[in-house]
């Protein structure tokens, strides 16, 4: 999917779920972490993951991980920047660069990446807004709650549902405020992101809460600790509790799915969107 394409989906009420597959070149990714720090072989993966029907590959130079600490702008952008240009240089497929950097943006925009994944919700770096509205790219905006270092230290809502959606709102009045336009605007509740296990189940189950404010939402629960706590399983062993979830995400209006096992749950979207009429 090139990015007027994309474009055009994200004026589509009725549409596929889209697939966003992560390459993680990092050595500290909860999930799969060091796998593809040399550029040939996570160029290869991107493109595996292309072939089995990722629609966007979101490259990510830093682990955000609980607890995982920061790195440079600089080391950020040796990890990410030669796999963006890579992968460009073989392939149309789209490319979202996760960080929420405006200096590691800027570089993986120049390197070929069409799209901004911010976990912060451009909390971090207020500079990543000018960004955005001068490059015309989506942006996703995530709910967190404190930094990857700090959110799983004892997390707390009085009212899980009506925070994440005040913050996302909020997140979005800043966007606009400074030229970012609406269509280019995603949202993520965070799954995961400074939240309790039960709090990521509400999230899904109460998704359509934050979909109704209008903007696609995407939803990243993949491989995550909510399911491994819950089933007593590892990292390596979620595939069917990420299924499950992806499940219950698309059903209750979630438009993007960011996922590692892209074959699988390429599968699972293709039925759920059967399911919901929508494909």
């Amino acid at each position: 999917m090139n990015l007027s394409c994309f474009h055009q989906w994200v004026g589509e009420k009725k549409s596929d779920t889209l697939v966003m597959g992560i390459l993680n070149i990092t050595p500290d990714s909860f999930s799969d972490g060091g796998k593809y720090e040399l550029v040939d072989k996570a160029v290869q993966f991107a493109l595996q993951m292309e072939d089995e029907g990722a629609d966007i590959i979101d490259i990510g130079g830093e682990s955000t991980r609980p607890g995982a600490n920061s790195v440079s702008v600089l080391e950020e952008c040796s990890r990410v920047v030669p796999v963006i240009e890579g992968l460009k240089a073989k392939s149309e497929v789209l490319i979202s660069i996760d960080t929420y950097k405006s200096d590691v943006a800027r570089q993986s925009i120049k390197a070929g990446a069409e799209m901004v994944n911010d976990i912060s919700g451009m909390t971090f770096d207020s500079n990543m807004a000018k960004l955005i509205s001068e490059s015309k790219l989506p942006v996703v905006l995530m709910h967190i709650k404190g930094t990857p270092k700090n959110m799983q230290v004892n997390p707390n809502y009085d009212d899980l549902i009506k925070e994440v959606s005040d913050y996302l709102r909020d997140r979005v009045k800043f966007a606009k405020e400074n030229g970012v336009k609406e269509w280019q605007i995603i949202l993520d509740p965070g799954i995961g992101f400074g939240k309790r296990v039960e709090d990521n189940f509400q999230l899904l189950r109460e998704l359509n809460v934050i979909e109704e404010l209008g903007f696609p939402v995407l939803v990243g629960p993949s491989r995550k600790s909510f399911i491994g706590l819950t089933l007593n399983l590892p990292v390596d062993k979620r595939m069917e509790g990420t299924a499950a979830a992806v499940t219950a995400g698309i059903l209750n209006g979630a438009r993007i799915v960011r996922v590692h096992d892209v074959k699988e749950m390429k599968q699972v979207v293709k039925i759920t969107d059967k399911i919901r009429g929508y494909a």
